[in-house]
């Protein structure tokens, strides 16, 4: 077993939560360690081949996970410098105002955060200058408060985008701007690092110029002497003192050895889901349940949201490339005759003829094929799942990792489905016909869809019903901390990724004065 240097800080995990610490810790000169089990996603001509990425999978973990029956399933999910960052969509959202306190559902409740918008709300305008966020303040009509406009002007719309834009607003709604991080400039082209291309929405992007947390976080912080980058770092365990109250080595398996490293402060950041798992993986005398797992909670409380792609045919032919600049909230808080949550509705990246034909029966016809990816609108539909202690995340003896998940709370987004069903008419397309797309899920089984995985190692301020307090720092391992969506007390109903990224800057800032 190696022995290796102590470090200031270690951060095990790359994504969006971990990558973005990096790049906050980076310019104090402490020594900071940054682990990813993966490694750099290539820069090839794949990157924007729709076979290789959504059909071949070439990007994904090649690692099977089982269901709640012991079932086994492949999970959509990427382990590479960057993490999910590297396939998102891009779409940065701040979460609701109300989002932060206690909701009523139909389907029951959704808890208060242990913080209230306000305290985080900073942190929000620096994620999105950080991630280069282009958005038009004031045209969401549920947007909570924000103190600057955002940094780049909204993603302009195609014209059968803007037609869309334009029938919605026709029968009544609020369409806006969907926020996207996108390291484009409309007005100067030719030095543009975004092109505007069709293989954005869960590609990798091959010309580096989605704000994804290499790019813009992990790459420039490398610079720093002080600042390492260790890939194909898989984290085995966390070891504690003999009081159990620290953090003493972290232990990993690297290129076929075993190797320990040590740091006045650890930070787990490797998604919802894995860092479950490390910490159930760590249990010791002190820590039976798993490390930091007194209150029985780690692992508990999964949440996806309930998601639907779904894919409507307009009438006349939609040749938009760039078409996910588009979103509605109209009806995120109340529907029109439902006094509870609905959802969220953006556009997704558009769909091409190759796209459908691995979704479609093997005998339909190519024609047909080809003229419904020329006439497609894609939708993607969010809304809020509940935290339910019994969708959880455990690890076997044998170590393989089983996700328990009963879908909750859905009547409100099959409310949301049917009112976007109601007014294809009214939006120039095909009445009625509104086609499940599941492709951006990466998978047939719904499980295994787990880009907005969240809420498995909780915060709260009360240490028998959650694991972190309200920084974000284990309530029983002092140098302990979690900043992926592990944290997150309910899931909302839009895009976890702003969120995740403005709480690794807040608490990035509680780490800088600790240090």
């Amino acid at each position: 077993m190696a022995s290796i240097d102590r470090y200031d800080v270690i951060i095990i995990g790359s994504g969006a939560g971990g990558g973005t610490l990096f790049w906050k810790l980076a310019p104090s000169g402490k020594k900071i360690l940054l682990l990813e089990r993966g490694g750099f996603v290539p820069r090839e001509k794949d990157n924007w081949s729709t076979r290789a990425v959504f059909l071949e999978s070439k990007y994904k973990a090649h690692e099977t996970w089982y269901d709640k029956d012991g079932k086994p399933f492949h999970p959509g999910t990427h382990y590479n410098v960057g993490g999910n960052t590297k396939v998102y969509g891009a779409a940065l959202l701040r979460f609701r105002e109300d989002d932060f306190k206690e909701i009523r559902h139909a389907g029951g409740i959704s808890p208060a955060w242990p913080i209230r918008y306000e305290e985080i709300a900073p942190y929000y305008t620096q994620a999105e200058y950080l991630y280069h966020v282009h958005g038009l303040r004031g045209s969401d009509p549920t947007e909570p408060p924000a103190d600057k406009p955002y940094p780049h002007p909204p993603v302009s719309h195609e014209p059968r985008i803007q037609e869309l834009n334009d029938d919605l607003k026709c029968i009544g709604l609020s369409p806006f701007p969907l926020p996207l991080g996108v390291r484009l400039d409309e007005k100067d082209p030719v030095n543009s690092a975004c092109v505007r291309c069709n293989s954005c929405d869960g590609f990798p992007c091959l010309v580096n110029a989605k704000s994804d947390s290499q790019v813009v976080c992990i790459q420039p912080s490398l610079k720093y002497s002080n600042a390492m980058l260790l890939t194909g770092a898989y984290v085995r365990r966390i070891e504690t003192s003999s009081s159990g109250r620290e953090v003493t080595k972290v232990i990993v398996e690297r290129e076929g050895r075993t190797e320990e490293y040590s740091a006045g402060v650890v930070v787990v950041s490797a998604g919802a889901i894995n860092s479950a798992a490390l910490l159930l993986r760590s249990a010791n005398d002190k820590h039976p349940k798993g490390l930091a797992n007194r209150s029985d909670v780690v692992g508990r409380h999964y949440m996806c949201h309930n998601n639907s792609a779904l894919l409507a045919i307009s009438k006349k032919p939609n040749p938009t490339v760039f078409q996910k600049t588009l979103a509605v909230n109209d009806y995120y808080h109340r529907g029109e005759d439902w006094d509870s949550p609905m959802g969220h509705i953006q556009m997704l990246g558009k769909s091409d003829y190759e796209m459908l034909s691995m979704e479609a029966p093997t005998l339909a016809p190519n024609m047909v094929l080809r003229t419904m990816a020329s006439h497609s609108l894609d939708f993607w539909m969010t809304s809020e799942d509940l935290p339910d202690p019994s969708n959880r995340v455990t690890v076997a003896a044998d170590g393989k990792l089983k996700l328990h998940y009963t879908a909750n709370n859905e009547e409100g987004h099959q409310r949301l489905v049917k009112r976007l069903k109601s007014m294809l008419n009214q939006i120039g397309c095909e009445d009625q016909h509104l086609i499940p797309f599941n492709l951006y899920l990466g998978k047939k089984i719904p499980l295994a869809g787990v880009a907005h995985q969240c809420g498995t190692v909780r915060f709260g301020d009360d240490p028998n019903t959650s694991v972190l307090d309200r920084n974000c720092k284990a309530h029983e391992v002092d140098n302990l901390y979690v900043v992926d969506g592990s944290f997150f007390a309910s899931s909302t109903a839009v895009n976890p990724g702003l969120t995740i990224i403005a709480n690794a800057l807040r608490v990035g800032e509680q780490l800088l004065r600790r240090l």
